[in-house]
């Protein structure tokens, strides 16, 4: 997609204006589902013992993350800084792609989670969230007799 820094053309302006507001509105779904484009980026996951999620935010200080589970519902919330500089008089923003300010993501878990054994860890950018599942909601096998 060709974007100009500089925007001069104002009918280039629009037709950008109209994809970007189309594409909000765009609901193809996705092979796994709707595809919301929030920020953080999510990865949300299954498996016998735990449900696992990620959280893409680079950038982010450990301590500016909250992640609170209550009744069932992880929320996700937190600050991220501007990385540039205080504009003045004598400079001029072209392009601002990168996200900054307040987020916020909710992740409604299964009824089967353990709410007293939850780790979460950030390394290299990644939010890393592990909810335990109980030890009686585990699928197991039973010998017969």
């Amino acid at each position: 997609m060709y974007r100009t820094l500089f925007p001069r053309d104002l009918f280039a302006e629009f037709d950008r204006l109209q994809r970007e507001v189309s594409s909000v509105f765009d609901a193809s779904p996705a092979i796994r589902g709707l595809g919301r484009g929030g920020y953080p980026a999510l990865n949300v996951g299954t498996s016998p013992t735990s449900v696992e999620i990620y959280a893409f935010a680079p950038g982010l200080e450990p301590a500016s993350i909250e992640v609170n589970l209550d009744r069932g519902v992880l929320t996700l919330a937190g600050e991220r800084k501007n990385a540039l500089p205080a504009a003045d008089a004598k400079t001029t923003l072209h392009m601002e792609e990168r996200f900054a300010g307040r987020f916020r993501r909710v992740v409604s878990l299964p009824e089967d989670i353990d709410p007293d054994s939850v780790a979460a860890a950030y390394t290299d950018g990644v939010l890393h969230v592990t909810v335990k599942r109980r030890e009686a909601a585990q699928p197991r096998r039973i010998a017969v007799q």
